[in-house]
């Protein structure tokens, strides 16, 4: 089978398009015939050789969408449509190829409404900011700030918050064509920092009230900035670091308001939590609720490109492979 693998953690050019053997399918596995996989910033962090305890060769791809082929009992038969995340392309190879071997609890049917690029886009975004506004404690009335309207978990998260009944869903960008993109995706409650900053922005939007909820996956600055928003017993989670993993903060801001910052690891979330998190998940694409948002789509051998435009073009927006 086709596959794109990391021969080095070297940037771009460690990418490379190879023959593997199609994987076989053992108990508690199911083989998925890929049609589309998610492109992430974790994918670039690995090829990049920043992150922990990887070894080379590797497939990239923790999410994808396909097909299923063989071993998924009565709950996927053969022929279901399903989307999944997991420690693919991370602890084990991933979905930038034309076959999986996935375990039978990471898959979710996906619904009649969604097409697989746009499924493909789903699992890691919609998943951790499910996961993050329910640690959160968050509840219809509640106000939520996810910078980064433009990026995977910020404009997910976003969504979640918006259906779920949230008393404000806002978020951010940094510059004025996606302020403006956002807006007319409506998106109305935008921050755009080029013209005020993150905390100025939530306390003009909510009269000064702040934010219930943070959930950061930026990092850097963004998170310093963003605590100066909290509301009183407001609380932030950090996700991510794909401005950077270092950032300084005034500790009054956490003080206070007698606020809270906490992290939060995916790879580590019990099944349950996962599976509570898909069921709204998939109950808000049904409705119509959620949409997930595609910039563009590139073909499998140009992993490298659509990599490089996640990370440089900044899209307002999934990158997808179709494989």
């Amino acid at each position: 089978m086709r596959a794109m693998t990391a021969e080095q953690f070297s940037g771009y050019e460690g990418l490379k398009l190879v023959d593997l053997p199609k994987p076989a399918v053992t108990d508690g596995k199911v083989l998925v015939r890929i049609t589309a996989a998610g492109v992430t910033p974790l994918d670039h962090t690995i090829l990049s050789g920043q992150f922990h305890g990887m070894r080379a060769p590797l497939v990239l791809g923790n999410e994808g969408a396909g097909v299923v082929e063989e071993g998924g009992g009565t709950d996927f038969p053969a022929g279901s449509r399903v989307m999944f995340f997991g420690a693919y392309g991370a602890f084990e190879n991933g979905t930038y190829s034309e076959w999986v071997a996935v375990r039978k609890e990471d898959l979710c049917l996906i619904p009649d409404n969604v097409d697989d690029v746009s499924a493909a886009g789903i699992p890691v975004a919609y998943l951790t900011a499910q996961v993050a506004l329910t640690r959160a404690g968050f509840r219809a009335g509640k106000t939520v700030f996810a910078p980064a309207i433009g990026g995977s978990v910020g404009n997910a998260a976003t969504q979640l918050a918006r259906a779920g009944g949230a008393k404000h869903a806002i978020s951010s960008t940094t510059n004025h064509a996606k302020a403006d993109q956002a807006k007319a995706l409506g998106f109305n409650d935008v921050i755009d920092t080029s013209l005020e900053r993150l905390a100025d922005g939530v306390r003009r939007i909510t009269a000064g009230y702040g934010a219930d909820i943070i959930i950061d996956g930026i990092g850097g600055e963004v998170l310093s900035e963003a605590l100066g928003a909290l509301a009183f017993e407001g609380s932030l989670t950090t996700l991510g670091y794909s401005a950077s993993r270092q950032t300084s903060f005034d500790v009054t801001k956490l003080i206070v308001p007698q606020a809270s910052i906490r992290g939060l690891n995916m790879f580590t979330q019990p099944k349950a939590v996962v599976t509570e998190a898909w069921t709204v998940i998939v109950s808000f694409l049904k409705s119509g609720a959620i949409k997930p948002i595609v910039a563009k789509s590139f073909p499998l051998p140009d992993a490298a490109e659509a990599l490089r435009y996640l990370v440089e073009s900044r899209p307002f927006g999934r990158v997808i492979l179709t494989i």
